[in-house]
């Protein structure tokens, strides 16, 4: 077996198990305990599970410390974005001023937007673009530009908002967890998502099933503090925490 393949093998058995000695990964594997060793300890490295004497167990959430470009993102679960996108256009009506936050799942969202009288603020330069296609009334963000998500960011973007009131922002994120809230890798980032928030009559965040129980460096806003539209839960505990919109379910 490659060492990739033993690695996936060793995750994937500890999402059942939790906790497994090297001898039990030594037998699903068919790998020496050494190099079994070795394996616990480069997947102890890159954060994946928490390495103990004799065996190895499942961490509580996964911590994501990098981030994906826009051109790769886009690629992930095309069918589920797809789906979240679509219901979270429907929920904007005439009267709505809006913010919608730069990232592939509200790209994709602005697709699915019809006819309307509603009014779009966005920190997204490709989310411009599309709004402007439509013929939407579209205001842009002043600041920072981040290459790598095409986004408006820093101290000047959030100063550009302060004199907006929102009835609706539609946001993504790169973590969903019962503790840790709604989470980013980027701190100048994170300030455009929480003041969004902060200025928001009602806050939806975009995020198909990957996102929960992963953690990133900078929390933008507590689980209550947003509604959450996502494809399918894999854990029922997050409806007691905040609504949620299944849509694949």
């Amino acid at each position: 077996m490659m060492t990739e393949d033993r690695y996936t093998a060793i995750l994937e058995a500890l999402k059942e198990k939790k906790s497994m000695t090297v001898a039990e990964f030594t037998e699903i594997t068919g790998a020496s305990e050494s190099t079994i060793r070795r394996d616990l300890i480069a997947l102890d490295d890159m954060g994946k599970i928490k390495r103990f004497h004799g065996g190895a167990k499942a961490i509580e959430h996964e911590y994501i410390t990098n981030e994906a470009p826009v051109s790769a993102k886009a690629q992930l679960n095309v069918e589920e974005k797809s789906a979240i996108a679509k219901y979270a256009a429907t929920m904007i009506n005439d009267e709505d001023f809006i913010f919608i936050d730069a990232g592939t799942s509200t790209a994709l969202m602005i697709d699915y937007i019809g006819e309307t009288n509603a009014t779009f603020v966005t920190n997204g330069i490709a989310h411009a673009k599309r709004l402007l296609k439509k013929n939407l009334r579209t205001y842009m963000i002043g600041g920072l530009v981040k290459p790598i998500t095409e986004a408006i960011i820093g101290a000047e973007a959030v100063n550009s908002m302060k004199k907006f009131n929102f009835t609706k922002c539609f946001l993504g994120t790169n973590g969903i967890h019962m503790d840790y809230g709604f989470t980013t890798v980027d701190v100048e980032e994170a300030m455009v998502k929480m003041e969004a928030v902060n200025r928001s009559y009602a806050s939806i965040v975009l995020a198909d099933s990957s996102k929960f129980d992963k953690v990133t460096a900078v929390t933008f806003a507590a689980i209550e503090k947003a509604c959450i539209i996502t494809d399918r839960l894999v854990n029922d505990k997050y409806i007691d925490a905040t609504v949620v919109k299944e849509v694949l379910r």
